[in-house]
């Protein structure tokens, strides 16, 4: 069913939304013209409006116009308060602008025809809602666009307009819970890449370093290559056409895929596909134990995880098992390999795609810290790896209930009692 048809309260009205906006399009100044860029008003693209993430208010543009590009391409000053619809190419994003802008012609404008009946916000919201219906309207071989006659039929709710502005505060109070959380979590990704710069380099408590190979250390570390703290595994794809190495099986089988899922985490403990006991004997696979490393050496190259329950690997990975478990600390190293990623990317070979070797990772040169070290660096990074995690499960649970009072208030299934005086 589209939102275009689903039942509303009797007390609400169905309107089509050019009885209740205005609808503008707009256009490109000639960029030949000089004299009509790099002036001070806004102009919008689609591109703007994305890099909003979800974000309801614009400000900024990527470029800006002057006068002379306003008069001679006809442009519209749209004032604020107007609603703006990406409508070509990427389809269905909204914001409203927070000064007066122009637009391009992958945008279309929407200025409400009566203010005493319409709050933008709410319309913002409900176009959200409706995103998905308009990308199936969108039409065209080269890019998708949904035609300014399309969206001035489109059918919209009409609710009162207390109820409007009561419902676009509720929605707008979880967006800004969601900012905050999304302003901790950069805050703690920042604070995350500096304790990694300053402890996998610097080490704790150090007053003493020296010149190496990978860089200035502290003294008492040594430079090992990774052949010698680590005995480096590779993967294979147990035939497909054997179901007897695929079905029901239970042995975990990580490819790149699986660990580009980790979102951050350093321990990776299932994967999607499983092979079976004759599928890891047959194809000499190596089941390796819980606590070694894994790493993609194969599009992309660079993601790194510690191993939490035993698993075996595809070609895309590599795997490192401890020599020494005594020296060893796997967490210290996952986020060491995760900090030297642009390295590891820049000794892979390749012309269709980079491919790290197994003979040039075991040639790649890490510091060997003291055990207690190492361990006391990972326990830090980890900390704020949990902190992370805990901001990231709060801002999903956000959105969840976002997604749930959209569905129920913009449509009417839920009700918001207005209180008259």
């Amino acid at each position: 069913m589209s939102y275009e048809a689903r039942e509303i309260p009797k007390e609400w009205e169905v309107v089509r939304l050019h009885e209740i906006f205005g609808v503008y399009g707009g256009t490109t100044p000639s960029t030949s013209k000089k004299e009509y860029w790099n002036g001070e008003i806004l102009w919008v693209t689609p591109t703007d409006v994305t890099k909003l993430n979800r974000k309801v208010y614009l400000e900024e543009t990527e470029k800006k116009i002057t006068d002379k590009a306003v008069k001679g391409s006809f442009l519209k000053i749209l004032q604020e308060g107007t609603l703006l619809l990406t409508s070509r190419a990427t389809i269905g994003f909204t914001a409203i602008n927070a000064k007066p802008v122009t637009i391009n012609q992958g945008m279309t404008a929407l200025i409400p025809k009566e203010r005493t009946k319409i709050a933008t916000l709410f319309y913002a919201y409900y176009f959200q809602l409706l995103k998905p219906y308009l990308e199936q309207l969108g039409a065209g071989s080269t890019f998708k666009e949904v035609s300014r006659n399309t969206i001035k039929n489109l059918k919209l709710p009409l609710p009162p307009l207390p109820e409007q502005q009561k419902i676009a505060e509720i929605l707008s109070t979880v967006d800004s819970a969601i900012e905050k959380v999304n302003q901790a979590i950069e805050k703690t990704q920042r604070l995350k890449k500096g304790l990694m710069q300053e402890l996998l380099t610097k080490g704790i408590g150090h007053n003493e370093f020296k010149d190496t190979e990978i860089g200035r250390i502290p003294k008492e570390w040594e430079v090992k290559k990774v052949v010698d703290l680590f005995k480096v595994e590779t993967g294979t794809t147990p035939s497909t056409k054997q179901k007897e190495y695929w079905d029901e099986g239970h042995i975990n089988w990580i490819t790149p895929a699986d660990m580009s899922k980790l979102n951050g985490k350093i321990y990776i403990k299932d994967s999607e596909r499983k092979i079976t006991e004759k599928g890891l004997q047959e194809t000499n696979l190596t089941l390796m134990p819980t606590g070694s490393i894994i790493i993609s050496t194969r599009a992309p190259v660079g993601y790194v995880a510690v191993i939490e329950d035993n698993a075996t690997f595809n070609q895309g990975c590599k795997g490192l098992i401890p020599r020494n478990t005594d020296e060893i600390n796997p967490e210290f190293y996952t986020y060491y390999l995760l900090s030297k990623k642009t390295a590891l990317e820049h000794s892979s070979g390749g012309s269709t795609f980079k491919e790290l070797s197994k003979n040039t990772l075991e040639k790649f040169k890490l510091p060997l810290p003291p055990l207690p070290e190492q361990q006391k660096i990972a326990e830090i990074l980890s900390t704020v790896d949990k902190r992370l995690e805990l901001l990231k499960k709060k801002k999903e649970k956000l959105e969840r209930i976002k997604k749930g009072l959209m569905n129920d208030l913009l449509t009417g299934k839920r009700r918001i009692r207005i209180w008259k005086p």
